[in-house]
């Protein structure tokens, strides 16, 4: 067969996927749903995926009034993301071997490293839960600043994950090490957790969080100008009420993305996309119980409309329209007033780093149906989460060179904003 993969070449793919598997590590702890290729197509590469449902229970033997329809919120994911490595290599250049083996590396690299920061820039846009710190990195009460507001809201509390800059994360491993401030610390911790955090500035599991070090992670930038505000009285509209489909003016029944809203301030200068916020008179709920937490909700700028209105995440439902899906995926309470400070929680530029409940993230691997009887040698494998990688190879006999790529098709979607969250340092 022309084209035909040599044993070598076999083997040095073989490898390039154990290391594309082992780099990626944030896939590992994120949802994982696989598609239906003809399906994707037909769909224009996009897919529903339902968020959970949020029961409620009534008082007494006589529930004749209570029985309501459930509405299903979903959200859509797409197979958005196509990252490709091609190189060439002449005949001259193929004498050596390891050449082969160098761009592969290279290319499993670069591959493993698109999806981690895929998955990352989702988790540090849309992420809603927002903990602040004033100092800089070097505590165990600052993680558990993350647990505290995740319990507070009702987030399981298990397959938790955070996502911790380098400086950041070494803070804390400091802190495990007993040397937090410069001073000798006394700990004692089972095992070799502290000689780990010394040695290897290593952290491991803290206050719930299987944590994992990033050597890149996004910043957020200084907050600028005045804080806006923003009106919560029920007649301003600016609340939310969650809806599973909406009908066109054609009359075609579409589904509705429910993790965003549009609301009207007083000016959206200063309220670039990413920016954290909180709402004067907002106050988060636990999202079963429905019951005050104390502490004000935390919602993220997606991105600007025009000078007064901007999306933000989650919407805020406050069950100021009284409907039952209001009261069913109620997020916060709202003590209505005109005016309402919006206070930017971005005091100074920071990393941003991430933490999640593995539900919230989700990955969808794609599949390319590339022929393999056209002239092009092909070799297709996937990885433990279901991510495929293909490599293929084409010799052109005018030029003596050999053309090489290595491909990936996925998605990312946060189907939950409220069950992830930023945690940000030095504010």
């Amino acid at each position: 067969m022309s084209n035909a993969f040599s044993k070598e070449e076999r083997v040095a793919f073989e490898d390039i996927l154990e290391g594309f598997n082992d780099a990626l590590v944030l896939s590992r702890n994120v949802s994982v749903y696989n598609t239906d290729g003809s399906m994707m197509e037909r769909t224009n590469n996009v897919i529903y995926r339902p968020q959970p449902y949020i029961a409620q229970s009534y008082d007494g033997m006589d529930q004749t009034g209570n029985f309501t329809a459930y509405t299903q919120l979903s959200v859509p994911a797409t197979l958005g993301f196509q990252k490709s490595v091609p190189f060439i290599l002449d005949a001259l250049e193929l004498r050596d071997a390891l050449q082969e083996g160098r761009l592969g590396e290279a290319a499993k690299q670069k591959l493993a490293s698109d999806i981690n920061i895929a998955i990352m820039n989702v988790a540090a846009a849309q992420g809603s839960l927002v903990v602040t710190v004033n100092t800089a990195a070097g505590d165990y009460d600052d993680i558990a600043l993350c647990d505290s507001i995740m319990n507070e809201q009702g987030v399981q509390a298990f397959d938790r994950y955070m996502a911790l800059s380098s400086r950041d994360y070494n803070g804390i491993a400091g802190n495990i090490a007993g040397g937090a401030g410069g001073a000798s610390v006394s700990r004692s911790f089972a095992g070799s957790k502290s000689n780990n955090a010394f040695e290897r500035s290593y952290v491991g599991m803290v206050a719930g969080f299987d944590t994992y070090k990033l050597d890149y992670a996004n910043r957020i930038a200084a907050r600028t100008g005045a804080d806006p505000t923003m009106s919560t009285l029920a007649a301003a509209g600016n609340y939310y009420v969650p809806q599973a489909t909406q009908t066109a003016i054609t009359g075609e029944t579409q589904n509705v993305d429910n993790r965003f809203q549009t609301i009207t301030v007083s000016s959206t200068t200063d309220l670039p996309a990413g920016t954290p916020i909180q709402i004067q008179g907002v106050e988060a709920v636990h999202h079963i119980t429905k019951q005050g937490t104390g502490f004000s909700k935390t919602f993220r700028v997606v991105s600007v409309t025009n000078a007064t209105t901007c999306v933000i995440t989650p919407p805020i439902i406050s069950a100021q329209g009284g409907t039952d899906a209001e009261l069913q995926y109620q997020n916060c309470i709202v003590t209505a007033a005109a005016g309402r400070t919006i206070t930017r929680l971005n005091v100074n530029a920071a990393p941003i780093n991430c933490f999640w409940q593995k539900d919230a993230l989700e990955i969808l691997p794609g599949r390319y149906a590339v022929p393999s009887n056209a002239g092009v040698a092909v070799m297709r494998a996937s990885t433990d989460q279901g991510i495929e990688l293909v490599m293929q190879k084409q010799y052109d006999v005018n030029t003596m060179k050999t053309k090489y790529r290595l491909d990936t098709l996925f998605g990312v979607v946060n189907k939950q904003p409220e069950m992830s969250g930023i945690l940000l340092f030095g504010q």
